[in-house]
């Protein structure tokens, strides 16, 4: 197997280390040497007719599966080791439940991987590896949770992540002082020195995005300062189940729409209302559109969702296309919103309240919406008063930020009451006379 792997990941396989934790760039392999080691663990286990105990924490229960299916599982097979799969509902103390993925060998060692929470994080004795430690939700309080578990003898722990902002314990422990840890850390270049087949100048070319390249890909602990969505609020409102418009249960929905016609995007984002949280039910993105068909989309989402209210982006261009949204789908459920200085700081304050009430949740792990929405920035005009500013690359001009705003604003102003009154049958016209 180890002629599989790229030097940084053999150091990383053999370092038997009790306190693991490795910072690596975007798509170099990290959860596929971690569960490698696992499964390693499991068969050498199995051969010595001993017991392991392994549980993986993600980020999610997509994420939770992918390290199951792509990882343990494909090792195992490798490795001609026997093992049965299952899955089962592991409860939460809010009553809730989550997915947990199990495989289990002949001689009783087992590998259960499922998404990372405090309630998860102390529900089992065992070694332990956070994939993707960074993009926890509450990390902190999943490290209380866990570390008492993990301090028992003999128990390992590992942890991999790349960069995600300074607010999370990830960072605490990569740049702490303690030295229990080994640590190691991999950046592009050294992955591509090691042989990783990567075009280092292409790569930056289609990501576009300089903040995203210098904390995903060159390590870099981005100074969240001047961000108005830090990494960590925009990390709190991820969920595996936004962003599917086939989960939509048939409630309220506010709609928020940035109009762009060559250069931006032009995005339409939905919220439903479900309790007090609006939950993402689908993000439209198109670039170059024609006017006929941004009409058209806007009219699907009319139709599939029950839109209690739309706030659309009226700035210069989109005066026609509010216009003729008001005349289709009526003035009081669509609103048109002029992007001026006082407006854009309204719609920014509202969408920021949301998410640090965590009274949204929004698709997770996609990195362009996450970019988009992080690179938005508050800075001072001319005057002093206050403007947002965010740099334009391939990805826009943070339009899904803004037409995220923009479905917020939507739902603060409360649902609009309208009526549906049926145009009458022929047959009940003139009398109740059938009309031909």
């Amino acid at each position: 197997m180890s002629g599989l792997l790229y030097p940084y990941q053999q150091r990383w396989l053999e370092d038997d280390s009790r306190f693991k934790i490795g910072m690596f760039a975007r798509q170099t392999g990290k959860t596929f040497t971690t569960t490698l080691e696992i499964a390693q663990d499991v068969a050498f286990a199995e051969v010595e007719k001993r017991r392991v105990r392994w549980v993986i924490l993600s980020r999610g229960e997509r994420q939770a599966k992918e390290a199951m299916d792509e990882g343990v599982k494909l090792h195992l097979r490798a490795l001609n080791a026997g093992f049965e799969s299952m899955e089962t509902d592991f409860r939460l103390s809010d009553k809730t439940t989550v997915r947990a993925l199990e495989v289990a060998t002949a001689n009783g060692s087992k590998i259960t991987a499922l998404p990372a929470n405090p309630d998860t994080a102390r529900g089992f004795s065992a070694n332990v590896f956070l994939d993707e430690f960074a993009f926890h939700k509450d990390s902190h309080a999943i490290w209380r949770a866990l570390f008492p578990v993990v301090s028992k003898p003999g128990l390992k722990l590992r942890v991999t992540s790349t960069p995600n902002g300074k607010g999370n314990k990830f960072y605490e422990l990569m740049t702490g002082e303690a030295d229990i840890w080994s640590r190691h850390v991999v950046d592009i270049y050294r992955a591509v020195a090691d042989g990783l087949p990567r075009d280092i100048a292409a790569l930056k070319e289609a990501l576009n995005d300089d903040d995203a390249w210098r904390q995903e890909y060159e390590l870099e602990w981005l100074d969240e300062a001047s961000a108005w969505l830090p990494w960590e609020l925009i990390n709190g409102v991820e969920h595996d189940q936004a962003g599917d418009p086939n989960l939509y249960a048939g409630g309220p929905c506010y709609v928020g729409i940035d109009i762009g016609r060559r250069k931006d995007l032009f995005v339409i984002w939905v919220f439903e209302l479900v309790g007090d949280v609006l939950w993402t039910r689908q993000v439209i993105e198109r670039r170059g559109a024609s006017f006929a068909e941004q009409d058209q989309l806007l009219d699907e989402v009319f139709s599939r969702f029950r839109v209690m209210r739309c706030c659309m982006d009226q700035t210069g261009m989109g005066e026609k296309p509010v216009e003729d949204a008001q005349r289709r789908h009526g003035s009081t459920r669509v609103e048109g919103v002029l992007f001026t200085s006082p407006n854009k700081l309204t719609l920014a304050t509202v969408g920021k309240q949301r998410f640090e009430d965590k009274g949204l949740r929004i698709p997770m792990g996609n990195q362009a919406l996450r970019a988009d929405l992080h690179k938005l920035q508050k800075v001072a005009g001319p005057t002093g008063a206050p403007r947002f500013v965010a740099e334009s690359d391939a990805g826009g001009h943070a339009d899904r930020a803004w037409a995220c705003f923009l479905a917020c604003n939507a739902a603060e102003t409360g649902p609009i009451e309208y009526a549906y009154h049926p145009v009458p049958r022929k047959d009940t016209l003139r009398g109740n006379r059938r009309t031909l």
